[in-house]
């Protein structure tokens, strides 16, 4: 038997579920391989799944869509590409009953781009399709033989439809043009790293939050599965062994019914099933049985050699270790989820089903986390692990203070932000789940500094700040990214007092400091990367009216004061929001500020009710103030009306100083 060996492998949607186990395989096994992933990072992808390769010389990243002809062409030809495994897929049966079209435009002209590309190169040497067992359709009950690869396809659902219609591209472009082609269909698979969508992972996290496993019909349906590594060495052999224009069946002959993997999921986890599993509406069609002859793919020396009781108790041990491995997946594990596929993350309809999952707080989730019953089980990793630059700052030492109080393990970061390889060690040393930057260049004692330090400010809240998102985005992480308001101005559209705020895509006008022409800057550039959240906030303010950088006590010290409405930031109530923020994965760009406004002698009135009855001030006007300072200050109202939304028991301004600041300074 002739074997074949690759030397430039393209494998498509390496960041999902197989094909990353798939990569990190070839890549540990073969490094004389150039191994280059093409992945648009949708809902069910995630970078982390790629952690074991990414430090390898022969591993290399795009983030890019298969559907753009331009990017595959471009890719092929500069990185010598000779070999592609086509993985990318919308895979969830669910989703394709909502959102059909997008299943077509991901399965079938996604892979016509890749087909075409492969035509116009004329350099590749292996396409290796991958398909699914259910473009065969539903298998007789009592067949005692599977589906072999010459069986007819009768797929039975939009996802299954659009497999097949792919399949039929890649046989007519092998036989028109004689592409050498090779196509797999496999059963189930689980394991490590797949998004809970899917039966077993879905259950496995349902079971650790203590909630019901919901059944579809009876239960009664019939699946094959495999495990994620034996499924991997599969496909390390079809590349290496697998005859051009040949169909691969990838399966085992071990069945299980739905019901029984429930019942052996609530096993493990010391769950009453008869209290645990609730059996909900069927899909609109639901095929009972998956079955497949693998004597093809066994006769090149392949076999499954994970047991269902050991894959299942691997599978169990890596979630309760990795329990927020996607972030906040609450909508994913609805009976009938629907996801919306959108570009930057994960979307679901607002069912009445969605909203009673999403009731369930992270907190909640967190104390009723059920760990299932292991002889040898290891020490649980902690969910949640926060790295924190700005360690001197403000904001970042409050937060030191917040990760102490919730107990949630943090470290501040060593590196400057600037210098890329410092940033990386803090990384891969501390293995944060979410990095908090609360560093920046502000001034000292004001903005002003930063008029005669341009250089030093750039470098630190433009390049450094760009410089770390990076480095969180090529390692999967989400950055909370402090950031400013201070980059408006009230103009004829947004008039002092009328109540109109700056909304969140509003474009900045404010360009009267350096500081503030930094922030917007970065601001700008930051929206292309879509693992950041930005924190616009305002004037901040604390309880702590001893500190220097409290706008309050700012005021309070001046001999002389303007008297403007503004938005502002209480930190003692927004600070645990940015936390809660960051658990629920949130991303954007954010008014960071309690909503309403209010004037400097509105809270100069209030300080001296509560803290000192014989406090008075003097006010001045802008032109006044211009004399004595060198950059105008920004004065604004932003629409706090998305955070009032995503937290209803946000407090408005006035409301959140008196609750905050001024009651638990009362002296008066």
């Amino acid at each position: 038997m002739a074997t074949y060996t690759p030397k430039n492998i393209l494998i498509t949607g390496a960041a999902g579920f197989i094909a990353s186990h798939v990569c990190n395989r070839l890549i540990r096994n073969y490094p004389e391989y150039k191994i280059v992933v093409l992945d648009k990072l949708d809902y069910c992808s995630n970078l982390k799944n790629l952690i074991p390769s990414k430090a390898s010389s022969n591993f290399k990243f795009v983030k890019g869509d298969i559907a753009s002809a331009d990017l595959v062409n471009f890719l092929l030809i500069t990185e010598s590409i000779d070999t592609i495994m086509h993985f990318a897929a919308q895979t969830h049966v669910d989703n394709s009953f909502g959102n059909s079209f997008e299943f077509t435009k991901n399965n079938i002209y996604g892979t016509h781009v890749l087909l075409e590309a492969c035509k116009v190169t004329g350099q590749i040497r292996r396409f290796i399709h991958v398909s699914t067992d259910e473009v065969y359709g539903e298998t007789d009950e009592d067949a005692v033989v599977g589906n072999h690869e010459a069986s007819q396809l009768l797929p039975t659902n939009p996802y299954s439809a659009t497999k097949a219609g792919a399949e039929m591209l890649v046989m007519a472009y092998g036989r028109s043009y004689g592409l050498p082609v090779i196509t797999t269909r496999g059963n189930n698979v689980y394991g490590p790293n797949q998004f809970p969508e899917k039966l077993i992972p879905k259950f496995i996290l349902l079971a650790m939050r203590g909630l019901p496993l919901p059944i579809h019909g009876d239960g009664s349906n019939v699946r094959s599965y495999l495990y994620c590594e034996d499924v991997a060495e599969a496909f390390e052999c079809i590349l290496h062994k697998g005859e051009v224009g040949h169909v691969y069946n990838v399966g085992t002959k071990k069945e299980r019914r739905v019901i029984d993997v429930a019942k052996d999921i609530c096993k493990l986890f010391s769950m009453d099933p008869e209290t645990s599993i609730k059996f909900v509406e069927n899909r609109p069609f639901n095929d009972q049985r998956y079955f497949l002859d693998d004597q093809k793919l066994t006769s090149l020396g392949w076999s499954e050699r994970t047991i269902w009781e050991e894959g299942l108790r691997k599978t169990i041990e890596w979630y309760t270790q990795n329990p927020d491995w996607w972030g906040d997946v609450s909508g994913a594990l609805l009976p009938h989820p629907r996801m919306l596929m959108m570009p930057g993350g994960r979307h679901f309809d607002g069912s009445e089903e969605n909203k009673a999952v999403s009731s369930v707080s992270t907190n909640n989730i967190q104390s009723r986390m059920v760990v299932p019953v292991s002889k040898c089980s290891s020490p649980r990793k902690p969910s949640m692990k926060f790295l924190i630059y700005g360690r001197t700052g403000w904001i970042g030492g409050l937060l030191g203070k917040l990760c102490e109080k919730e107990g949630i393990p943090f470290e501040y970061g060593k590196g400057r932000l600037e210098d890329c390889s410092s940033l990386i060690a803090d990384v891969q040393s501390v293995k944060p789940t979410h990095v908090f930057n609360a560093a920046g260049v502000t001034g000292r004692p004001n903005v002003d500094w930063c008029e005669s330090h341009k250089t030093d400010t750039i470098r630190t809240n433009v390049a450094g700040t760009l410089t770390l998102a990076d480095v969180c985005r090529d390692h999967g992480i989400l950055m909370m990214n402090y950031a400013t308001g201070c980059i408006f101005e009230y103009d004829a559209a947004h008039p002092e007092g009328s109540g109109i705020g700056y909304k969140e895509e509003d474009t900045p006008n404010f360009t009267g400091s350096f500081y503030s022409k930094t922030k917007a800057m970065v601001e700008e550039l930051l929206k292309e990367y879509d693992n950041v959240c930005t924190l616009r906030v305002r004037m901040p303010i604390s309880s702590d009216l001893n500190n220097p950088r409290n706008f309050i006590t700012k005021i309070s010290r001046y001999n002389k004061v303007v008297n403007i409405p503004n938005s502002m930031t209480v930190l003692d109530e927004l600070l645990p929001i940015s936390i809660e923020m960051a658990k629920r994965n949130l991303r954007g760009i954010w008014n960071f500020t309690n909503p309403g406004v209010v004037s400097h002698n509105e809270i100069l009135e209030m300080y001296k009710k509560y803290i000192n009855p014989e406090f008075k001030w003097v006010n001045f006007t802008l032109e006044e103030q211009a004399k004595v300072i060198v950059a105008p200050r920004s004065n604004n109202e932003m629409d706090a009306s998305k955070l009032k939304k995503e937290f209803p028991e946000l407090l408005s301004i006035k409301d959140s100083l008196i609750k905050y600041v001024f009651e638990p300074n009362k002296k008066t």
